[in-house]
């Protein structure tokens, strides 16, 4: 769930890419990196920390040039040290840096590969460093010696042929231009625009479409499955399809549930729209299944649940108040590494409007329940705080399975609803009664916005990976790996260096 972003202008493009990264930082708190191009010559200011502790205006003046490329990290894959931040940069040919919003689910053969038969290096766990060193061969072997664009998007093609998994990618060929392209069944998402200006065009690829709105660009489109696209240094485009096959388009659902913006567009469907339609089926079914309940008000848990939250009061003619009040300098916990992190962060990041909920029977509704970290502390609060009953409903279905293709929720004994029925949820976080979201009807209110999009990946909660190749052994293996990289990002807390991560390379 890192957040991407990759920009060619006329002049200096630091400043559109600082803005672009805090724009997109709620995907994640982990580290941030920027690396610019200016003639030859790339410049590089990476380290762990948010994006407004990271850079500071003599970072901001080394970082020339009139194309670049941002990250903001959210660890999925590898340990969370000062090495794994992004942009990650190889030498040859060309030059190249990149950033990756994703996972590779065969990122194990990969590394194999890499080093037994394309003769690379490389020096950390990331997955992401894996995917650069796959490109950069497949690019040195795409052409002769001259960089070309057939010759970028011909190593993409090549690239879709090695990778498996989810990926979103734009990188940074250094005195030529910015590439970005998305894997075939487009799970993770990636959008470009434009904006014109008195030397010519400027292009921006993002994340998210808030990014391209705050910068003023105006959003063309999204990046499609199995797309490349390049833009050269002086603002020539280029796009070409190069997927094998015709793999489904398959967006991750999550994306609407929880880790986009509300004032986001994802494959052309509104996250804000998309999340009122939730809050009215949700509503649906406690009319359907509990015509006869005593609600005396709804209260959301700030803030990714608000819109679904408002939207099923209104419908069943409840009231709706704030209850909770979040403290905005304390990350979203669902994306801090570490469960002992976790639980530490939901006291100080919400606090309880006592007369909301002294002597009522109170609805709280929250986005998605994953761990149950804090469904279970915000019950305690709302008891705390007077209230006579507390009811819980999840605007999505219970999760149950892990995912893989980029969000860190991958041992199922961690997930609150694994081999346990409702009633036993809602007793495991303290709750008079629980709601979930049906399936069927999280993916009708997701599909509404865009019916060209024929599924999503709903993984987390049906096991039905979009890619067809996750077996029970890689899962139980993933499960092995992950418990390794928490104990390593455990010890690497105390032993880090300051990740300072200033370089000008050449």
């Amino acid at each position: 769930m890192c957040g991407i972003v990759g920009i060619v202008g006329r002049s200096s493009v630091n400043v559109d890419l600082y803005e672009a990264l805090t724009v997109l930082q709620h995907r994640g708190q982990d580290a941030a990196g920027i690396t610019t191009c200016s003639g030859q010559r790339t410049h590089s200011r990476k380290a762990k920390g948010l994006v407004r502790n990271i850079f500071y205006k003599r970072h901001m003046k080394r970082l020339k040039g009139n194309f670049g490329i941002g990250h903001v990290r959210y660890p999925t894959a590898g340990t969370s040290s000062a090495s794994e931040s992004q942009p990650f940069y190889t030498s040859a040919p060309y030059g190249i840096s990149l950033v990756h919003n994703g996972t590779l689910t065969n990122a194990e053969q990969l590394t194999q590969e890499v080093f037994e038969q394309d003769l690379r290096h490389v020096n950390t766990t990331s997955d992401s460093e894996v995917l650069l060193h796959v490109f950069a061969n497949e690019l040195s072997h795409a052409g002769d010696t001259r960089f070309t664009v057939q010759s970028a998007l011909n190593a993409v093609a090549a690239t879709h042929r090695r990778l498996e998994g989810a990926y979103a990618v734009v990188a940074l060929i250094a005195g030529h231009g910015v590439l970005a392209f998305r894997d075939p069944h487009g799970i993770r998402p990636l959008i470009f625009g434009k904006r014109e200006c008195d030397g010519g065009t400027e292009w921006m690829f993002a994340s998210e479409s808030v990014a391209l709105d705050i910068a003023g660009f105006e959003p063309v489109r999204d990046v499609a499955p199995g797309e490349a696209i390049f833009v050269t240094k002086e603002g020539e485009f280029f796009a070409a399809d190069c997927r094998t096959g015709q793999p489904l388009h398959s967006p991750c659902i999550f994306e609407y549930v929880y880790l986009a913006r509300p004032d986001s567009k994802i494959d052309e469907i509104s996250v804000y729209k998309s999340r009122i339609r939730m809050g009215n089926r949700l509503a649906a079914k406690i009319k359907r299944e509990w015509p006869d309940h005593d609600i005396d008000v709804v209260i959301p848990v700030p803030d990714s649940s608000r819109t679904a939250a408002l939207r099923l009061a209104l419908t069943l003619h409840l009231k709706y108040r704030e209850g909770l009040v979040k403290n905005r300098y304390v990350g979203r916990t669902f994306i801090m590494p570490g469960q002992e992190e976790r639980e530490k962060s939901v006291r100080r990041k919400l606090n309880a409007i006592s007369l909301e909920f002294k002597g009522k029977n109170v609805l709280l509704v929250d986005d998605s329940i994953v761990r149950g970290t804090t469904s279970r502390q915000i019950v305690a609060m709302a008891r705390d705080a007077g209230a006579r009953k507390v009811y819980f409903a999840s605007a999505a279905p219970p999760i149950r399975h892990q995912n893989v293709y980029g969000i860190d929720m991958p041992e199922r004994t961690e997930l609150i609803a694994y081999n346990r029925t409702v009633e036993e949820i809602a007793e495991s976080i303290g709750a008079d009664k629980l709601i979930f979201q049906d399936l069927e009807d999280l993916i009708a209110s997701c599909s509404e916005g865009n019916p060209q999009v024929p599924r999503f990946d709903t993984s987390v909660f049906d096991g039905d990976y979009v890619t067809g190749n996750i077996s029970g052994a890689y899962l139980s293996a993933l499960e092995v790996k992950r418990g390794e990289d928490a104990r390593k990002n455990a010890d690497d807390d105390d032993d880090d260096d300051d990740g300072d991560g200033d370089s000008a390379l050449n």
